[in-house]
């Protein structure tokens, strides 16, 4: 009787707006779905600013779906600066928001206006979304030529099961790559491909992790990957970065007993400074000593404009300590979703029974693709046109908010990655920032989203890879009207 009580007072505690049915086998991911539906009921005004959302849990049963697919899309809206979290007072509409109607008319009563189109062809990227490379200027035609010859080409036994681990070509492809220009010496059995980084990620969790133990985060950090963590059960430790990178010091001070640390040292997300080699060493030693496992992310590795890539962290590494995880996600097109972990030899076997259990690898079609694509050298010679073509996108962006935003905004000296940090005067908030951009067709992440402790200055980070420099200066103009609106 009390539980099903209970069950009826969560049901109360979800509102109209979210009271509707996903469209299960749409091109649209469930998560997506209900981002949209979220998002815009905030902005025809049907969930007001300071409006409390329901758990995730609880909004999770009474849709059918998983928890990850509600908090995948509550991650996206507190990054947007939709949402705003305040911890034991739950996930609530940000309270500085403003109700934004899509159109002048009210909405029905059956609720807002559906956002599912008929076509199956996913929203167009907004100007600065972050994440993606240069789409316009990928040489799409070569790749669809190398995957109709795989497609032709597959024979019977290509029907079958495929290798867990991955397809040994592109595996053995991956061992030559990083050899060239990441400076990791390892065997193709120590290479895993995964569906993309959080695949990747999933599978170091669940091979190496038990649940509650303390993993270092860093703070800023990715959001993607803290959320990940969390939702493998692991107790976040924050550790600081400041401009030489992670502070290992401060880490082992705050949590010496931790079994992980996740960290970007070639290209810190999100502030983009580089790990130094003092703090390097001083990382691998604590690992070494504790026993611990250090997961670097190198997720745009290869994109440094005044001098050659950084090694890798896991080139320094003696010790077998270090797991490496890759994405092609920058590098090609995140579309792919392809991405591979290196183990290290000791734990080559223990990562192939993972696989063997839960089958990370995308399409046999694609993965043979991706290495027709790097064994026959078009990858290397892709990496450099695109460092020279975001070098030129890069300059004429920064060029132009400069020109247009003048002291509002001071933009980072960080020749790397495919992102601007653009510090925002003191006291200013982010998030309420972030969602006035939103709210005029662009994109943008505010730096509060990837914080685990607060208290970074305001600052929004803005994608420039598909932002060609003819359009420059008229995004800024945009940007700077966004920024001044109240």
């Amino acid at each position: 009787m009390m539980r099903a009580k209970n069950r009826q007072n969560e049901q109360a505690m979800i509102p109209d707006a979210l009271q509707f049915e996903l469209l299960r086998g749409h091109a649209s991911p469930l998560h997506r779905q209900l981002y949209l539906r979220i998002r815009d009921a905030i902005l025809v005004g049907q969930l007001p600013p300071g409006a409390r959302l329901p758990a995730t849990r609880v909004l999770a049963a009474d849709l059918g779906i998983s928890r990850g697919t509600v908090d995948q899309a509550y991650g996206q809206l507190l990054a947007e600066g939709f949402l705003l979290s305040r911890a034991a007072a739950g996930t609530v509409v940000h309270p500085q928001l403003e109700a934004r109607r899509l159109d002048p008319s009210p909405p029905s009563a059956a609720g807002p206006t559906p956002v599912l189109a008929d076509s199956s062809e996913p929203a167009p990227p907004r100007p600065f979304q972050l994440g993606l490379p240069a789409l316009d200027a990928f040489p799409r035609k070569l790749w669809a030529r190398l995957a109709g010859r795989r497609a032709r080409a597959l024979s019977l036994t290509g029907l079958n099961y495929p290798d867990p681990a991955g397809y040994p070509p592109l595996r053995e492809a991956i061992v030559r790559h990083l050899a060239l220009f990441r400076g990791i010496q390892c065997s193709a059995d120590q290479i895993f491909i995964t569906s993309g980084f959080q695949s990747a990620l999933g599978l170091a969790v669940h091979a190496l992790l038990r649940p509650g133990d303390p993993v270092w985060m860093e703070d800023p950090g990715y959001f993607r990957a803290s959320g990940a963590l969390r939702l493998a059960g692991a107790r976040l430790a924050p550790a600081p970065v400041d401009r030489d990178g992670l502070r290992v010091d401060e880490a082992i001070r705050r949590a010496p007993d931790a079994r992980m640390a996740y960290c970007t040292p070639s290209h810190h997300s999100p502030l983009g400074v580089a790990l130094s080699l003092p703090r390097r060493l001083e990382l691998l030693d604590w690992a070494a000593r504790r026993q611990a496992w250090i997961v670097e992310d190198d997720y745009d590795g290869e994109f440094r404009y005044d001098g050659p890539p950084l090694p890798a962290l896991r080139s320094l590494d003696r010790s077998g300590r270090v797991l490496y995880i890759g994405s092609f996600s920058k590098t090609l097109f995140p579309g792919l979703r392809l991405g591979y972990l290196v183990a290290p030899a000791s734990e080559a076997a223990r990562f192939a029974e993972a696989c063997n259990l839960l089958s990370p690898a995308p399409s046999i079609l694609d993965q043979a693709t991706a290495a027709d694509f790097l064994s026959q050298g078009h990858f290397a010679r892709h990496i450099k046109r695109m460092r020279a073509l975001y070098a030129q996108r890069r300059a004429a962006l920064a060029a132009a908010l400069q020109a247009e935003c003048g002291a509002r905004l001071r933009l980072d000296g960080q020749a790397v990655g495919l992102q601007l940090t653009a510090w925002l005067p003191d006291g200013e908030d982010d998030r309420a920032a972030a969602a006035r951009l939103n709210a005029r067709g662009l994109a943008g992440q505010p730096l509060s989203a990837f914080s685990l402790e607060g208290g970074h200055p305001p600052a929004l980070l803005l994608g420039f890879a598909n932002v060609p420099a003819e359009q420059a200066p008229a995004l800024a103009r945009r940007l700077r009207e966004a920024l001044d609106a109240r």
